[in-house]
């Protein structure tokens, strides 16, 4: 299993329910995340650090986490699009089509998202 580099940023674009266990789990893990809750949130961000990776959520309000994905895999950042956080095969089809490269779903075990993360990353 690859490592991160110590204090790599992860963005979360996720609800603050979700966004709060991931990140903690993420800083146990010595990587630095920062969330937002939208995804236009994430593309407004003009103090943004560059990130190793990017774990959307599908169901964001605004642009989905598709689409986000979809528009950094086309250049719109340089960041990685990595994992979803998805519930259907379909919307797994279309996660990985647009080059994200772990599909998660919510009931994964906190090792999945870790190692996804880690393969994004590397």
């Amino acid at each position: 299993m690859s490592t991160l580099p110590i204090n790599s940023r992860i963005a979360i674009v996720d609800d603050e329910s979700l966004c709060r266990p991931m990140a903690r789990l993420l800083r146990a893990c010595r990587i630095e995340p920062v969330a937002y809750r939208l995804a236009n949130d994430f593309l407004g961000d003009a103090a943004q650090p560059r990130f190793a990776c990017l774990i959307p959520d599908v169901q964001l309000g605004g642009i989905s986490g598709i689409e986000l994905a979809r528009r950094l895999a086309g250049g719109a950042r340089p960041s990685r699009s990595s994992s979803s956080q998805l519930t259907t095969s379909r919307a797994r089809e279309r996660a990985l089509a647009v080059g994200c490269t772990a599909y998660l779903r919510k009931s994964d075990r906190g090792r999945s998202m870790i190692e996804a993360v880690r393969t994004a990353s590397s």
